[in-house]
């Protein structure tokens, strides 16, 4: 073993975080936390982990609930379709392999929403079979200690930074190898100002002796983003309220919401209360207030959204994926991250 490996081996023993899966080779719960890890920081994962382990225990429970369970649990987490193929991939689990997890790798690879990277995780962790995990922290590790300079977003840089770690592996506890090396990405070697002068890698860092931590791993393009413009009607009539489901294939596809028109500019106030509201309602409406602007970012899009509150009587409506629910219900819905944070300040409980 190399001394590069030893160091990271010492430095993890030292500086672990104490992670609930850390304490388990089960693979439906490292099934479990390296979805909800994927685009998500581990201090936000671990309740997640534990809320959807205490009311998913095992693989037939999650198979056994409504998508609208799932979704719900898994509410703020964003990236839904991890949700709906962690929720696919259990059934088909329980209704192909009798609830029991696949232990070969090509097996797990071949389920819906898992890639290299997870199947690796698995592979090696819960079946000590020695696949080399590549996620972002392998990449950065790699491409600043040993001066990697080819893109990590190019077929040829992913083959780089895979050939490296396949020759790493430990065969003999690859688990705790790819535990070790993605937990020194995280803590140690960060994306923005890493901690060089108490790596224990510093005398050997390429980066670190070039002083170019900053520019390493080098991508080659940019992600372009997307910017939107969202109108909300809160359509209120008594203690009711009206939502709708998201359908189409777009973000946030089978969350709930309420009925949304799309805009492809940004309108003032004036050209706000000249629309029509996104549902068929044959009796006047009374526009009681209209929220500011609230920015909500992802990944590949910037959102621009305001909120319109509607009085009006919508006992007669009609569009086929339009309901009415009671106000104080709401919150049982699963709904975007966006609305999640303007519903905690308008309250309906309280109403």
């Amino acid at each position: 073993m190399d001394s590069f490996t030893q160091e990271i081996y010492r430095w993890y023993l030292i500086n672990k975080r104490d992670l609930p899966w850390r304490k388990t080779n089960d693979p439906y719960k490292i099934w479990i936390s390296e979805i909800i890890l994927q685009q998500t920081r581990v201090v936000q994962g671990v309740d997640y982990y534990n809320r959807f382990i205490e009311k998913f225990s095992t693989v037939f429970e999650l198979a056994n609930a409504s998508e609208d369970n799932v979704l719900k649990l898994w509410q703020g987490l964003g990236y839904y379709t991890r949700a709906r193929n962690l929720h696919f991939t259990a059934k088909h689990i329980v209704n192909n392999y009798n609830g029991v997890f696949p232990n070969d790798f090509e097996t797990i690879l071949s389920l819906k929403g898992i890639g290299n990277y997870t199947a690796a995780a698995i592979a090696s962790i819960a079946f000590n079979l020695p696949y080399s995990v590549v996620d972002g922290n392998i990449y950065r590790v790699f491409s600043r200690y040993f001066g990697i300079v080819t893109p990590i977003d190019t077929d040829k840089g992913k083959k780089e930074i895979q050939k490296t770690a396949d020759e790493l592996v430990d065969a003999g506890n690859p688990g705790f190898h790819n535990q070790a090396f993605m937990e020194f990405g995280a803590l140690q070697c960060t994306p923005k100002s890493p901690d060089c002068k108490s790596c224990p890698l510093l005398f050997n860092c390429y980066s670190a002796q070039h002083k170019i931590q900053d520019k390493l791993p080098l991508k080659s393009k940019k992600i372009k983003q997307t910017t939107r413009f969202f109108y909300y009607y809160i359509i209120e009539h008594k203690n009711f309220i009206l939502l709708e489901r998201r359908t189409k294939k777009d973000i946030w596809k089978n969350l709930h919401q309420f009925p949304l028109f799309e805009s492809d500019k940004e309108l003032d106030e004036d050209e706000i209360l000249r629309l029509k509201p996104p549902v068929h309602i044959e009796l006047e409406i009374n526009v009681r207030h209209i929220s500011a602007t609230i920015k909500h970012i992802l990944t590949h899009q910037t959102i621009f959204a305001r909120f319109i509150h509607v009085e009006t009587d919508f006992n007669n409506f009609n569009h086929s994926n339009i309901f009415r629910v009671n106000k104080k219900d709401i919150y049982k819905f699963a709904v975007p991250k966006l609305l999640e944070q303007y519903l905690e300040k308008i309250n309906f409980t309280e109403n």
